[in-house]
């Protein structure tokens, strides 16, 4: 690889897994300049070196999409004091977890390196019930900064209102700041928010009535403002709904009680591309397992879906045939929670966002010495 121009050997070394990359930086002073670069750092995000990071209890492990066996178990940063830990959102190979303690760390599982996050300024209204908190995590592609948002929801069961406190930290501040309140009561408080089209999705109902319908509200990254997102036209809400990530689309999936149906936005923000992928009854589990209760799409591999079922076991749903085949993942127990993250080379701290002249630089000094520096 010597005699090779630096581009080739950028995109030679921006096709390999982190794990690999890291090894050969280890072995050269010439390749660790260039692996160190902002350029070569972005370039190999844009590569596909995805990962499965499964939770069981207070315990992350990672897993091979490939073959979904021999799971590695990785230590975190954060103390488990009730035996938990959270993963509140991934984007670009950064997590965000947290702990019953309200702890939050920014970490990148592959680097092993993190950043503890300042605490919240979170106030319990003294009439309220405090109901539940999501968060969510994402990159702000307008300003070049990773932002958290935290909403605190509180129910008032006497007189039937709620209310919420939102708050946002960002990377470049390193500091927590509120916003206004949002406007609508969480359905599912376990759902952290997705991040699809530089925007936050939860599923939200705007009264406390039995009767009112869920709709999608998005949070968007970079006006900082929530929005409606307009559902199928033949989705009107009334059954139980949740949001997800699928083949980079927004994902809505709708319990009707008999069965799931999957819809994906394939435009985003095109209410007309909605498109109903498939969908998946009782009838599809083998007889004697537990009844679907919630069905949750991880990951899109050709004509195959990885299903996270009941928030505890994994399958594989074939598109083509309807045929569905249990994933067994050794050495962890049933209660799992997958979260599907990019292997990357960002730090948990802003990039410096500079020209192409570092690369150009290391070409001249490679052409200047004719041999790597090793």
């Amino acid at each position: 690889m010597a005699n090779l121009p630096v581009e080739v050997i950028t995109e030679i070394l921006s096709r390999l897994p982190v794990k690999s990359v890291l090894r050969l930086r280890s072995t050269c002073k010439w390749w660790r300049s260039l692996i160190d670069t902002t350029h070569f750092i972005l370039f190999h995000l844009s590569k596909s070196h995805t990962t499965l990071i499964l939770r069981h209890r207070s315990h992350l492990y990672t897993v091979d999409l490939q073959s979904l066996e021999k799971p590695l178990e990785i230590t975190h940063p954060l103390m488990c004091y009730s035996n938990s830990i959270k993963i509140l959102g991934s984007c670009n190979g950064l997590i965000c977890i947290s702990n019953v303690a309200d702890d939050i760390a920014l970490w990148n599982p592959h680097l092993r390196k993190h950043r503890i996050l300042p605490a919240d300024r979170f106030n319990r209204p003294d009439s309220s019930l405090f109901a539940a908190r999501v968060h969510g995590f994402g990159h702000d592609a307008a300003s070049n900064d990773y932002k958290l948002v935290s909403i605190t929801y509180f129910v008032d069961l006497h007189n039937r209102t709620f209310d919420s406190q939102v708050q946002l930290y960002t990377l470049k501040s390193d500091a927590w700041k509120n916003l206004p309140s949002m406007p609508y009561a969480l359905c599912c408080a376990r759902t952290m928010g997705v991040l699809v089209g530089g925007a936050l999705h939860w599923v939200v109902t705007r009264k406390l009535e039995p009767d009112q319908p869920d709709l999608i509200v998005a949070f968007d990254l970079t006006r900082e403002s929530f929005r409606e997102v307009e559902l199928p036209a033949t989705v009107k809400g009334n059954f139980d709904m949740e949001v997800a990530l699928l083949g980079g689309c927004l994902c809505l999936v709708e319990n009707r009680g008999s069965g799931f149906d999957f819809w994906v936005m394939r435009v985003y923000g095109s209410s007309d591309s909605w498109e109903k992928l498939f969908t998946i009854t009782q009838d599809h589990l083998h007889i004697g397992l537990p009844k679907l209760q919630s069905v949750r799409p991880l990951l899109l591999d050709g004509d195959r879906v990885l299903l996270e079922q009941n928030r505890s076991k994994l399958c594989w749903y074939n598109l083509r045939s309807g045929d569905v085949s249990f994933v067994k993942i050794p050495g962890i127990g049933n209660s799992i929670e997958g979260t599907v993250c990019a292997g990357s080379l960002l730090p948990p701290t802003l990039l410096n966002l500079r020209d192409e002249s570092e690369i150009h630089e290391l070409g001249h000094q490679k052409n200047r010495k004719k041999r790597y520096q090793c």
